[in-house]
This record gives C-alpha cells, structure tokens and sequence, in this order.
C-alpha cells in the first residue's frame, strides 16, 4: 500500500455526533423538567404549610383561644416605658406582661395613646407611621390593616375589632408610665373598674364604679 491510498471504508458505521447531540438534549430536557416538577411541589407544599399556619391562627385570635391584651382581672404592676417622648415621637415597649408588645404615641397636640401592638386580624406587629394625617396612622404591615392613632378603632383592612388600649400617665419629671389595660372595644370607665375594684378602691370610688362606695366602706370598717 503506498502513502497516498486510503484504506477502504469499515462496513460498521461509527457514532453520529449529531444523534448523540440530540441525545444528550433530551436528557438535559429531562433533567429540567424534574427540577422544575420538583420546584413547583416544593412551593405548593410551603403555601399550604403558611396558609394553613395563618387559617389556624385566624381561628385562633376569633375564638379567644390567644393571649390578648387586658385579658388579666387583676391590676398589672405599674411600668415605667420611657423618661420622656416629645410630640411626633412614639416607643415599643412590654406591657402588661414581657411578653406583650405595645406603643406608646406623643400625638402633635401633646395628647399621649397607648395600645397593644398585636393587629386584631392575625397577631401581626403593629407599627406607627407619623406621615399619614394629623395625627399619624397605626398600620399593620401584614394585611394592609389600619388603626386610628387617637382611638384605636379600625380605619382600613382586614381587622375586626379595634386595638386594645393601654392607659398612661406622664410624672412630673416628664417619664411615661403605663398603668392598665382596656380589653378591644371595652370602655375606659369599664376597663378601669374591672382592675382597680379589688385594689384600689379609693379610685374605683373616685370613677363611681358599682358596688365602689360599699367596698371602701368595707375597707374603712376593717381598718
């Protein structure tokens, strides 16, 4: 055989680059497809997980079965929740328990709110915002919910019942304390009876609450 012949063509055919090519893309096709199957059935299954949390927790918060705030017959202890707070400003703080959030607001007029800082809807954290109206707005961030800063009560969104309210008082040296607590939607007068009627009863005299006259007579007898 010289340098220049070729030798003949093998009768067995050899691999086709183009077929392995296609190959290959079918299963890099394959292998997304899975990838993806198993994505989509991973974000299903953490939605349902979340919505099924927030279902619960909704039943929960409506039937009562929750902590809520002011739920306590008893009058909490007296906390101190900041030396001073100038209009337009507001402070996070723990009452009546450690494990309650609230706020405290310095409205523009100088007029001092406080309320639980769970949302009515589904616990979420509330939070003030200064820039919305006279008087700033408390909003829930979760669902869109809004609470009227001076009253508590429910402006926008989902929650059904207004925020409860922590009574303060500001000393003489210019620090804000928080005192009591009103259930949602319940009455100062009514909030203020139920807890100080056993402790204090000079000052359930003081707001003319049932059976507050006989107490302190009571007292002033045994005494």
């Amino acid at each position: 055989m010289s340098l220049t012949e070729q030798p003949p063509p093998s009768s067995t055919p050899g691999p086709d680059p183009d077929s392995d090519g296609d190959a290959a893309a079918a299963q890099l096709r394959d292998r997304i497809s899975a990838d993806s199957l198993t994505t989509r059935r991973d974000y299903l299954r953490i939605v349902a997980t979340v919505s099924g949390g927030l279902a619960i927790g909704g039943v929960g918060v409506a039937a009562g079965i929750l902590h809520r705030h002011g739920d306590s017959e008893t009058l909490p202890e007296a906390k101190k929740v900041t030396d001073e707070l100038a209009p337009g400003q507001s402070v996070a703080f723990r009452f009546p328990g450690e494990e309650d959030r609230a706020v405290a607001v310095r409205l523009a007029d100088g007029s001092l709110v406080g309320y639980s800082a769970v949302c009515t809807h589904l616990a979420c954290a509330v939070l003030w915002r200064e820039d919305r109206g006279a008087d700033g707005e408390l909003y829930c961030p979760c669902h869109e919910g809004v609470f009227d800063a001076r009253t508590g009560e429910v402006t926008a969104g989902p929650p059904p019942r207004p925020l409860p309210r922590i009574f303060l008082t500001e000393q003489a040296d210019g620090s804000v304390w928080a005192i009591a607590t009103a259930r949602s939607g319940e009455t100062a007068k009514d909030a203020l009876c139920r807890q100080f009627g056993d402790n204090r009863p000079e000052m359930a005299q003081q707001l003319n609450c049932p059976g507050a006259a006989r107490a302190a007579t009571t007292e002033r007898r045994s005494t």
